[in-house]
């Protein structure tokens, strides 16, 4: 693979991802949720931060961007229409814009719906897609601003890509997300496998993501809603994807 990938576990529940490209050396970080795991990070393995790509303006994403710029002299990239209430960027960014690590390229996605002006990564070549609050392991993220039907085309885009593509998302919500998940499809063999190695993996302290695509097409529900049994299982056999979308994040809001 093009990149090297590392996972830094945050605050409570949250995930940085550090990218490095092999043929150069160049590093980036994907989002801030703190300064100090990610410079410890860099400090073990001797590497210098050049970039940092934010996906959204959620504090808990962003909060720790001075001081690693302080501390690094990073350019800071995002979403153009987030500039007002993300940390100064070096450089404002807009779908199909292409960002680069090194010599990877990566595009920039909108996936608004968590929040208007949400954006993803994602690098081609490397199979990773850096999807924050948007995609997650198991699930998808509140719609905070964007409406169901915005979120299900951002999903959509989302899962056109390659089913190896390797999906970072931005917190530990997996265990809970598939408890949702079996009240959708107690049935699901590839779900409950995955709720098995998901406890494992938390029992042993270990993060459960990054994950597939195809894990995911398998297992998460909200990439699931055209599926017949899933659309008669809440009850709208006849309603489309999007409204299934919408009856499913709700359900999910109180769950």
């Amino acid at each position: 693979m093009a990149l090297e990938l590392v996972t830094i576990p945050c605050l409570t529940d949250n995930y940085a991802y550090l990218i490095r490209d092999k043929a150069t050396g160049e590093t980036a970080l994907v989002d801030v949720p703190e300064a100090a795991p990610i410079l410890a990070e860099l400090a073990l393995r001797g590497w210098r931060l050049d970039k940092i790509f934010l996906t959204h303006h959620h504090n808990d994403h962003v909060q720790g961007t001075d001081e690693l710029v302080q501390a690094t002299g990073a350019a800071v990239y995002g979403a153009q229409a987030d500039v007002h209430r993300l940390p100064p960027l070096t450089r404002a960014l807009t779908e199909g814009d292409e960002v680069t690590v090194g010599e990877t390229i990566g595009h920039v996605m909108d996936v608004s719906g968590h929040t208007i002006g949400d954006i993803a990564f994602v690098f081609p070549s490397a199979q990773m897609a850096f999807t924050a609050d948007s995609l997650m392991a198991g699930a998808c993220g509140r719609l905070f601003e964007g409406s169901p039907a915005m979120m299900w085309a951002s999903l959509s885009k989302i899962a056109a890509l390659p089913t190896q593509t390797i999906i970072c998302s931005g917190h530990e919500y997996t265990a809970s997300n598939l408890r949702f998940a079996a009240t959708i499809e107690p049935a699901n063999a590839d779900l409950l496998d995955r709720i098995a190695r998901v406890a494992a993996a938390r029992a042993a302290g270990l993060p459960t993501v990054p994950s597939l695509l195809s894990e995911e097409l398998a297992t998460n529900p909200f990439l699931r809603v055209k599926l017949p049994h899933i659309k008669k299982a809440l009850g709208l056999p006849t309603a489309s994807d999007a409204e299934v979308f919408a009856a499913m994040r709700a359900r999910k809001d109180t769950f």
